[in-house]
């Protein structure tokens, strides 16, 4: 694992908030919140928010700091491809401008009074995670690997495993079963050898480029790293070369998912308790 550098987390209680129910009435009306922003001045970003057709997408203010909303229906809204899609488009385009702090997926609240309160009572958290992030960009890096290619150069390079592997082809009559479970205990250990220090290169010959990463469960057997990295947007030509350069190093045995810029999810955590109407 690498060095870590850290990103304080915020945990702060949002008062005047209700929790919605499954069942409540689709026809009150309420505020959609996408993310939060510095900015004075009153901004529409147009008909591209999450709901039929797309809602208007605007600002609510308190001092210098902006929630970005839409408004809506008070509804759960499930996460699918299309309103998820919705909800990521909305902070993608506010972040071309600005410093967001994203909020979760689904996050609603009654009214407008309602996320001017809680810009007042987050106030100071909220400026302070905004000027942690400010200018800073999140990546994706998801890295697959050829295990038959991996496993065929650990028999060429690992004296035990080629050895053990010739005795066993050359008696494949005679080899015993304790031969075989002995060669593939040598081999699984060799690959998590082998996964740990790819993964120790990757992140080392980013870390230079990156302000901070932060690794993520590996999904599916092919996968050996599931990593984010917060960079300095105006750096972000140097660390897409420097992806560039491992996937050409590692081009025989690694395939690498690159994604982003994204909005600062893996480095943010505000963490919102709403409170039940009496």
């Amino acid at each position: 694992m690498v060095n870590e550098q850290p990103v304080p987390e915020q945990e702060k209680v949002a008062p005047a908030s209700a929790d919605v129910p499954v069942d409540a009435a689709v026809e009150e009306d309420g505020k959609y919140v996408y993310c939060v922003i510095k900015s004075v001045d009153e901004r529409d970003f147009g008909p591209i928010g999450i709901g039929e057709g797309g809602n208007r997408v605007y600002t609510v203010h308190h001092r210098n700091l902006a929630a970005v909303v839409s408004d809506t229906p008070i509804r759960i809204y499930d996460p699918t491809r299309e309103n998820v899609l919705a909800h990521e488009l909305v902070n993608e385009t506010v972040m071309r401008e600005h410093t967001v702090i994203p909020m979760s997926f689904g996050t609603i609240f009654r009214t407008r009074d309602d996320i001017v309160e809680l810009l007042k009572s987050t106030y100071q958290a909220f400026d302070d995670v905004l000027e942690k992030m400010r200018d800073k960009i999140e990546f994706g890096l998801k890295v697959l690997w050829d295990r038959d290619k991996v496993v065929a150069q650990l028999e060429e390079g690992d004296e035990d495993i080629g050895r053990l592997k010739g005795e066993i082809t050359g008696n494949a009559q005679s080899s015993t079963y304790f031969a075989r479970m002995q060669l593939g205990r040598l081999i699984e250990s060799a690959l998590e050898r082998a996964a740990n220090t790819y993964v120790m290169d990757i992140h080392e010959s980013l870390k230079p480029v990156a302000v901070a990463s932060r690794s993520n469960k590996p999904i599916g057997d092919r996968m050996i790293m599931n990593a984010a990295y917060l960079v300095d947007r105006d750096r972000e030509g140097e660390f897409d070369e420097a992806v560039k350069a491992l996937s050409r190093k590692y081009e025989e045995v690694l395939s690498f998912k690159y994604t982003g810029p994204w909005p600062p999810y893996n480095f943010v955590n505000i963490k919102l308790r709403l409170e039940r109407a009496e």
